[in-house]
């Protein structure tokens, strides 16, 4: 079915789902290295795209412009795909999932780049816990229903990526996407998705662990993000003041005991990885960048799904709780 080498990841049709900060640096890349990209944006950055094409600002301060086979708001227009990787984030994605099957044909993957715990964490899970709804992310079951347990690859996004301006990505740093299928298994399809991530410039490692890399990311990013939507603090702020490297310290204790009980081995220390939130220096998480513009936050994939999981698993979970309460009331203020 999938056929190997150059040629045949040159003909493959990706839409990217969400073409914003990371969607638009992935459909770049990839449609700067021959593969037939369509992108789904919308508004003024859309508009941008359409008349100029997409600019990526590199780094290294190297300037490219990829041109798209297609950019729509319209995902009925794309067609059937290869490959449709959601890059929107995870409070968008039961709207948008309903329009997806139209981007289906019958060997189509769905790559799902969002942020926290997934919707399929307890599909082919194998644990006690297998089949379990997470009510944080699909409540009812929409996301499910229009994208399928066996469409999905995982993918747990590192680089760092802003637009700059309609129609223009900066990127920052990094440059990998680790991929797994959600059972474990290294598919051929898998090692398809990869070739062609590679041959656009990425990394693009096969986990057999998928959930493992998201734990780790996730492990900083359910303490650093709400901490600093609701002090304004940068993560280096965050990591050199006691008070608040405390509270991130317990929050991530409350974590790492519900993931240990899922059977994850994070495989660093928590102070490595406080440390290395700190090394980054004095970034905005994403989260205090959707407070400052008044948007919804992915508060209920990132802290509210491990408050859900900690109940789930008879977990204490005080802090988490806590700072979840006080997120979820800023963003209900922001957006009144």
């Amino acid at each position: 079915m999938y056929v190997r080498g150059l040629l045949a990841v040159n003909f493959m049709k990706i839409c990217i789902v969400g073409a914003g900060a990371i969607g638009g640096y992935l459909g770049a890349k990839l449609a700067k290295a021959g593969i037939e990209v369509t992108l789904i944006a919308r508004g003024i950055h859309l508009e941008a795209i359409q008349k100029n094409g997409l600019q990526l600002i590199m780094a290294d301060g190297t300037t490219h412009t990829a041109i798209p086979t297609l950019a729509t708001s319209d995902v009925s227009q794309a067609g059937p795909q290869d490959v449709v990787i959601l890059a929107v984030k995870a409070t968008s994605v039961a709207a948008i999932a309903p329009n997806l099957p139209s981007l289906y044909g019958p060997d189509t993957m769905v790559v799902t780049a969002q942020n926290g715990i997934p919707w399929w964490y307890f599909r082919k899970h194998g644990g006690e816990y297998e089949g379990t709804r997470i009510q944080s992310v699909d409540p009812d079951g929409t996301i499910e229903a229009h994208i399928g347990t066996d469409r999905v690859i995982g993918c747990v996004v590192y680089p760092a990526t802003e637009i700059v301006e309609p129609g223009v990505i900066k990127h920052i740093e990094g440059e990998r996407f680790s991929l797994g299928e959600i059972d474990g298994s290294k598919t051929e399809r898998i090692q398809f998705l990869a070739q062609a991530l590679k041959l656009a410039g990425f990394k693009a490692p096969i986990r057999t662990q998928i959930r493992t890399d998201m734990w780790v990311k996730l492990w900083g990013n359910l303490a650093f993000n709400p901490i600093s939507a609701l002090t304004r603090a940068t993560l280096f702020n965050i990591c050199q003041y006691p008070l608040t490297r405390e509270l991130a310290w317990q929050m991530m204790t409350e974590a790492q005991a519900i993931a240990q009980k899922l059977g994850i081995d994070f495989g660093i220390t928590l102070e490595q990885r406080i440390d290395g939130a700190q090394k980054v220096g004095s970034h905005k998480t994403s989260m205090l960048q959707d407070v400052e513009a008044g948007r919804p936050t992915e508060v209920d994939a990132i802290v509210g799904s491990v408050a859900e999981l900690g109940r789930l698993t008879q977990t204490p979970t005080p802090h988490i709780d806590t700072i979840y309460a006080s997120m979820k009331l800023l963003e209900k203020t922001l957006l009144e």
